[in-house]
């Protein structure tokens, strides 16, 4: 079986993998995109005196903002996570979870899970169309193709901050596929074939590496571990966003079909 043969046949067994899970694939793709969210909210939920008191601490900006601080980002958060779950305002969901990326940013300098948020964007506009059956359609919009580039791209910074820069044999090997497959994914090259490779090799690195449940909650360990593991959660759910969406109009693979 020559190069071309082996690829063909991969491709034929992801697109299999997506008609077998097509009405289950955009509900994990969710789940796992605002892990990191729903985790943060729920830790300020337990962790609400500490949470305070470190912005209160850090800002000096006393004890009533900092409340309301910590108030906003935990409603915000767990409200966001339940209506994007539940399907219902998906759009003005992912816009307040903008607004505390933006908010954390400026506390924490996070910008994790913008990219995500572009996907989930993207995936409300089509499903908002979809609405109106039987209307002729003339193609995929703009806006919406260009928020798939746009999430692609951006997933590439969610990767790279799951980078671990070491000389040892592995984390060489594991930093070389992944950003081979995650540039795919980008530029919208056998994207769903790239994509699940990927999501395949972060999961088992994921399991294995970011075990925060083998650590004593205690220990300063488990807080970096358990951050990782919903930092890669968060981009295993981009990936299986771009895999149920496909690449869009703007992309190597949609440009192949008018070769």
């Amino acid at each position: 079986m020559g190069q071309e043969d082996l690829m063909n046949t991969a491709e034929d067994v992801a697109d299999q993998f997506l008609r077998v899970t097509k009405q289950y694939l955009p509900h994990l793709a969710r789940l796992c995109l605002i892990s990191t969210f729903l985790e943060d909210g729920i830790r300020m939920w337990f962790q609400w005196n500490e949470q305070r008191d470190y912005i209160e601490a850090t800002w000096s900006c006393g004890y009533f903002l900092a409340t309301c601080f910590v108030l906003l980002n935990l409603i915000g958060q767990l409200g966001g996570c339940v209506l994007i779950l539940s399907r219902n305002f998906v759009q003005y969901a992912c816009f307040g979870l903008f607004g505390i990326i933006a908010l954390q940013t400026v506390a924490y300098m996070s910008l994790n899970a913008v990219g995500g948020l572009l996907l989930l964007l993207a995936e409300s506009r089509s499903e908002g169309k979809s609405m109106f059956a039987g209307v002729p359609s003339m193609g995929e919009s703009s806006p919406k193709q260009y928020m798939q580039l746009g999430g692609r791209v951006l997933l590439v910074l969610m990767f790279m901050t799951l980078l671990h820069f070491d000389s040892s044999f592995f984390s060489i090997l594991q930093n070389m596929v992944g950003t081979a497959l995650i540039i795919l994914v980008a530029i919208g090259f056998k994207t769903k074939l790239a994509a699940l490779t990927l999501v395949v090799w972060l999961l088992a690195i994921n399991v294995y590496f970011n075990a925060f449940w083998t650590i004593p909650a205690y220990k300063p360990m488990h807080d970096f571990l358990k951050y990782d593991f919903f930092q890669t959660t968060s981009v295993i759910g981009g990936l299986l966003l771009v895999v149920a969406l496909g690449p869009g109009g703007v992309s190597m693979d949609e440009k192949k079909k008018e070769w």
